[in-house]
């Protein structure tokens, strides 16, 4: 991958559905070097498929945190299990560590954030929790 996929890469992250003429434009290639850098980095799996955001997805939530939790012995399953239920967990990552898991939580306002945070804080099998409130996010995606 050289400077050029790295651009292309960039620019459909910001706009899946920029057209190969615009990416030229702003790349300073062909648009036959566009279209087939595109298509390389799709059939060697670099890019895996375009998506969009909805406005849903992008809009301010009251709170949003990353809460790290640590699991006593073999419950991790279950643990995961009763955290996946919670509709204010929009993703769950497992790692290695001193932590278990990563929740990334999405709430209301605070009080309804506290009262989620008291729920986790309740299940079974977690040891203990750190919290990280997200203030803004500059950047998304990979």
């Amino acid at each position: 991958m050289d400077d050029l996929d790295t651009e292309l890469l960039s620019a459909l992250r910001h706009n899946a559905r920029m057209s190969v003429s615009s990416l030229a434009a702003q790349t300073g290639a062909s648009r036959a070097t566009v279209a087939a850098r595109i298509d390389r980095l799709v059939a060697s799996g670099t890019i895996v498929g375009f998506t969009i955001r909805t406005g849903h997805e992008t809009r301010s939530a009251g709170v949003r945190a990353i809460v790290m939790i640590e699991v006593l012995g073999k419950l991790a399953d279950r643990v995961a299990d009763q955290l996946r239920g919670l509709p204010q967990v929009r993703a769950l990552h497992s790692t290695n560590g001193k932590w278990d898991f990563v929740a990334e939580l999405e709430d209301r306002d605070l009080a309804s954030f506290d009262e989620t945070l008291r729920r986790i804080r309740l299940i079974n099998g977690i040891n203990s929790t750190e919290t990280n409130i997200l203030l803004k996010t500059s950047k998304t995606g990979f």
